[in-house]
């Protein structure tokens, strides 16, 4: 069994002993520390005043122990005096969505994302829709761990409703994005596919790509059971079926999603992965060829948004790997599109979190204008590879110390920028490394990017050995 705690929510196997898995008494100890935190905030003045300061909006993913998960969540939030809107089966972001269009304190999604169907997790959200940041985060933990929390009395309990319509609420959002053109993808005539793994995917895909005009759609694991019928990171190595089926021939793209469709991958017509790190980068030029900006994306994604970025003359920043870092840094740099290299695109002009129904309409748009197929659109941007490692540590190892003598040695060098906001990476000229600490174990994470997978391998094995040398 594995509970793991952090700022961005509670994550866990469903299960076990109180305090070893996400079970019922955990999930109260969380969710009333959440309700805690939103409560004092709101008569602390710390955010900002919404029309409806009680209320909390609840979506959830289509796991097995979901309905489970929701009951107590639910239970719990009425229980601490607040209102609850219960969406029902719901992606991350048509829930993220919800929280601004009911003008409510919070949201939590529960969503274990892209680990297997045993998982589950509590994602929460401020009254922007938007993720904790890490003060909050930490101040959840903080009254979790000290059971600081006092339940409303029988005069104060809150209410519950059901509101199903936030599924149509959401891809209306899309539809009404200017850079959406239906009749451009309706004229090009489209044959889409999809592998939705058995999850919300499957309920809310087929309504926008009719709704896009869409008239061919194969789907493929859209039945939200969540049996997942494969591992659902949407990775190559998970892909197989869905890949197959492209290679078959009689589709022009498919579309590959999480169990709560914040990411977004796409398998080209001839059966090939496109690439994840490329969802963001093909977007981003779509949308920087209509809208001057800037672009962000995290420390461990691709250099390509960089260089398609500095084709109309614009600026990319890079910022702390985490959505909600982000977030902080578009808002910062005023980003017109920013996301991560795991196929999430952030477009602000829908609202600032990941949205995979964003990103499938951009993309149709941008295809139907260009007129090419989707291998062909591919090959228009920047070719790089990037390799993952890992260095398995002791306990008691210092990483901190070892990222900082690997900061020292390479700071020194006139050809090596050195960026130490989340770890420490390494920006050559034509290629880079990222070393990161787990906040869950003994490890550091190594990322390398060149142009080829050779050479990113051989990048970041260079740097793994020196940080064995100082260890």
């Amino acid at each position: 069994m594995s509970l793991i705690k952090s700022i961005s929510g509670i994550r866990g196997t469903i299960g076990g002993r109180a305090g070893e898995g996400l079970n019922p008494l955990d999930i109260v100890k969380f969710t009333s520390a959440y309700a805690t935190l939103i409560r004092r905030s709101i008569a602390e003045g710390g955010q900002t005043p919404v029309a409806h300061p009680n209320t909390i909006v609840v979506g959830r993913d289509a796991r097995i122990s979901g309905e489970m998960v929701k009951n107590v969540v639910c239970g719990t939030l009425m229980g601490m005096g607040f209102d609850v809107v219960n969406i029902g089966l719901a992606t991350t972001p048509t829930t993220e969505v919800a929280v601004t269009m009911e003008q409510a304190a919070g949201g939590i999604i529960i969503t274990a994302s892209h680990n297997p169907r045993h998982w589950n997790a509590l994602k929460l959200l401020n009254h922007h829709g938007e993720f904790l940041n890490a003060a909050e985060g930490n101040e959840v933990l903080r009254l979790a761990e000290a059971e600081d929390f006092d339940f409303a009395d029988v005069d104060h309990l809150g209410h519950y409703r059901e509101d199903n319509t936030y599924n149509q609420r959401h891809i209306d959002l899309v539809l009404s994005l200017p850079l959406v053109d239906v009749e451009a993808i309706r004229r090009a005539d489209f044959r889409v596919a999809f592998d939705a793994v058995n999850s919300v995917g499957g309920i809310i895909l087929p309504m926008l790509l009719e709704q896009l005009g869409v008239k061919h759609v194969t789907p493929l694991y859209s039945e939200p059971t969540g049996d997942f019928q494969h591992n659902p990171e949407p990775l190559e190595k998970n892909l197989g079926d869905i890949m197959s089926l492209m290679a078959k021939g009689g589709h022009d793209v498919a579309f590959v999603v999480d169990p709560d469709v914040d990411r977004l991958a796409f398998i080209q017509e001839d059966g090939r992965m496109y690439g994840e790190e490329y969802t963001l980068v093909t977007v981003a030029d779509y949308i920087l060829r209509h809208t001057p900006g800037n672009t962000v994306s995290n420390l461990s994604s691709t250099r390509a948004l960089r260089d398609v970025t500095r084709r109309y003359g614009r600026d990319y920043n890079a910022a702390a790997v985490g959505e909600v870092n982000v977030v902080t840094k578009m808002k910062q740099t005023g980003a017109v599109i920013g996301g991560e290299g795991n196929g999430g695109v952030i477009y602000p002009e829908a609202h600032y979190g990941r949205d995979a129904l964003v990103g499938i309409a951009l993309f149709l748009s941008h295809l139907a204008h260009e007129g090419v197929k989707v291998s062909e659109l591919r090959k228009t941007y920047p070719e790089y590879s990037i390799a993952k490692n890992r260095i398995d540590l002791e306990p008691t190892t210092d990483v901190d110390a070892i990222l900082a003598r690997v900061k020292e040695l390479y700071g020194q060098q006139p050809d090596v920028e050195v960026n130490d906001i989340d770890g420490v990476k390494l920006d050559f000229p034509d290629r880079w490394v990222h070393l990161r600490k787990s906040n869950t174990e003994p490890i550091i994470r190594i990322y390398s990017e060149a142009a080829t997978m050779e050479a990113a391998d051989e990048i970041g094995k260079q740097i793994m050995d020196v940080v064995y040398s100082l260890k």
